[in-house]
C-alpha cells in the first residue's frame, strides 16, 4: 500500500479531525496543524510575516513529504495558503485569482465583465477622507463593508445620513484588525493600475441585493472544469435580516433557480482563473422577480457546512478539500447519510447584555442522548458581557452554535427547540442609556 500523503491544514483542531475521519478513504492521509488553532484562527492581531515565516518553517522542517497545504478558515489563511503553495511546488489556485474572489472590490469588478446583471451598483470609499460621502456614487439604502473581513464584520446597512456617519466612526474604530494584515498581503500580488489604490482600509458600498431567500453553492475548479456538488440554504433574521440563524441542507430553491446560480458561478470562477481548489458563492433569489444576485465568493469550502454534508451524503465535503489539495479529483458520494435534511443553528441574543446561564455538563449529556447526531460549539461563558465579543456581525451576538439532523422541516424545528430548552442559555439585559 502506498505511504500516506501529508496534509496541512491551518488551525487544524479536534472537531475538524473528526470531520476528516468521514471522508473517503481518509487513512491515506496524514493530517498535519499548521499553526496552532489560537495562532491561525482568532489572534489579537494577525501577524502576517510570522504567520507565513513560521508556516514555512514548519514545512521545511518536517520529515516527509508535504503534499498539500489547505484551510477552510476565513482570512488571512485563505490568503496564506496560495503563497505557501507557490513557494513549495504545490497544485492549487495562485494568490491574483484567490483575491479575484476575496477582494470585495476587486471581485465586483470582475463579476460585473462577465454577470453584471447580478452584480449591484458599487463604488470603493476611503473611510478615512475628510469627507468619505464624497467617493459614495450610489444613493441610500446602501451596504458599508470593509474590502476584507469575515462574519459581517463592520458590515452596515445603511439608510440616512445619521447612519453613515455611524458606520464610519466604527469602520475608522475597527478596520484595522483586517486592514494592516490584507495590506501585507496585497504586498506579494502583481495588482492591476485599478486595483492597487485600493487597499485593506478601503470599504466597499454597494446597493441593498439581500430582499430574497439566501442560499451557497459548494463547488471546486480541477483541471478548467466548475463543479458544483450541494447547495445550502442560510435563513437570515432580526434586524435588517442580516443574521444568520441557520444554514439548511440540501437546498429547497427549485432546480431551474439552483442551475441558474450554477451557470453563473462557472463563469465567474472560469473569468478569475481560479482552479484546482474549492470555493463557494453566495446568492439571493427574488422569488416575486425571479432574479438573482451574487452575494460574494470564498476562495475556500465553508467549515460551517461541513458537518451537514456527512449528515445527508454521508462524507464530509473537507473530502474535496483534501483531494485537491493533493492533485486529485474529488468525487464527493450523495445522500448516503443519516438524514434526508440537516442544519447548522445559530443561537443568537439581538440585545446587549451579560450572559448569566450557560449549559452545564449534564445539559449537554442530556442533548447529545436526546439526539445523538447532535454538535453544540458554545462561544460565550457564565458572566461574560456579549458587547466584548469579537467578530460579531453589526446587529447581533452568537452564543452557540449547533448541529441537528432531520427527516423534514418539521422535525428539524421542533428538535431545535426542545434543543433550545435542553441547554437552557440565559442573559441578563443591559437597560438602554438614558
Amino acid at each position: 500500500m502506498a505511504s500516506a500523503r501529508n496534509v496541512f491544514i491551518f488551525g487544524l483542531d479536534d472537531f475538524h479531525r473528526a470531520q476528516l475521519a468521514t471522508i473517503e478513504q481518509a487513512q491515506r492521509f496524514n493530517f498535519e496543524p499548521l499553526l496552532a488553532h489560537d495562532e491561525a484562527i482568532h489572534p489579537e492581531v494577525f501577524p502576517v510575516d510570522e504567520m507565513l515565516a513560521k508556516s514555512q518553517r514548519t514545512l521545511e522542517q518536517y520529515p516527509d513529504s508535504v503534499d498539500a497545504v489547505c484551510t477552510y478558515w476565513d482570512f488571512p489563511t485563505s490568503t496564506l495558503v496560495p503563497i505557501l503553495r507557490e513557494r513549495f511546488g504545490l497544485t492549487g489556485a495562485d494568490l491574483s485569482a484567490v483575491l479575484k474572489l476575496e477582494h470585495k472590490y476587486w471581485a465586483r469588478r470582475e463579476q460585473q465583465a462577465v454577470v453584471p446583471e447580478l452584480i449591484p451598483d458599487f463604488c470603493a470609499v476611503d473611510p478615512f477622507a475628510d469627507d468619505p460621502a464624497e467617493s459614495l456614487s450610489i444613493d441610500y439604502p446602501l451596504w458599508l463593508k470593509p474590502i476584507k473581513a469575515h462574519s459581517s464584520y463592520l458590515g452596515f446597512r445603511i439608510h440616512n445620513d445619521r447612519e453613515w456617519r455611524h458606520a464610519i466612526e466604527q469602520t475608522r474604530r475597527g478596520i484595522e484588525q483586517f486592514a494592516k494584515p490584507f495590506n501585507e498581503i496585497l504586498a506579494f500580488a502583481d495588482l492591476p493600475a485599478a486595483i492597487a489604490p485600493i487597499g485593506g482600509y478601503h470599504c466597499i458600498a454597494e446597493g441593498i441585493i439581500s430582499a430574497g431567500q439566501q442560499c451557497t453553492l459548494e463547488g471546486y475548479a480541477y483541471q478548467g472544469e466548475v463543479v458544483v456538488y450541494g447547495v445550502v440554504d442560510s435563513v437570515r433574521g432580526g434586524r435588517h435580516r442580516s443574521s444568520f440563524q441557520r444554514y439548511q441542507y440540501p437546498s429547497a430553491l427549485p432546480r431551474r433557480v439552483q442551475s441558474r446560480m450554477i451557470d453563473a458561478a462557472r463563469r465567474v470562477i472560469r473569468h478569475a482563473g481560479y482552479t484546482d481548489a474549492p470555493f463557494n458563492m453566495e446568492f439571493f433569489w427574488h422569488r416575486s422577480r425571479d432574479t438573482l444576485s451574487l452575494l460574494e465568493v470564498n476562495a475556500r469550502c465553508s467549515k460551517s457546512h461541513s458537518p451537514l454534508f456527512h449528515l445527508v451524503d454521508g462524507a464530509s465535503h473537507l473530502q474535496v478539500m483534501v483531494n485537491l489539495g493533493v492533485g486529485r479529483e474529488p468525487n464527493m458520494p450523495a445522500r448516503r447519510g443519516e438524514f434526508a435534511l440537516a442544519a447548522k443553528l445559530m443561537l443568537r441574543e439581538f440585545k446587549p447584555g451579560v450572559v448569566r446561564r450557560v449549559p452545564s455538563a449534564d445539559d449537554i449529556d442530556r442533548l447529545y442522548a436526546r439526539f445523538p447526531e447532535a454538535q453544540l460549539h458554545v462561544h460565550v461563558e457564565a458572566g461574560q458581557d456579549l458587547n466584548a465579543l469579537r467578530f460579531q456581525d453589526s446587529y447581533s451576538f452568537g452564543l452557540a452554535d449547533l448541529f441537528l439532523g432531520a427527516n423534514d422541516q418539521r422535525q428539524l424545528l421542533e428538535k431545535y427547540a426542545e434543543a433550545q430548552a435542553i441547554l437552557g442559555f440565559e442573559v441578563a439585559y443591559q437597560a438602554p442609556a438614558a
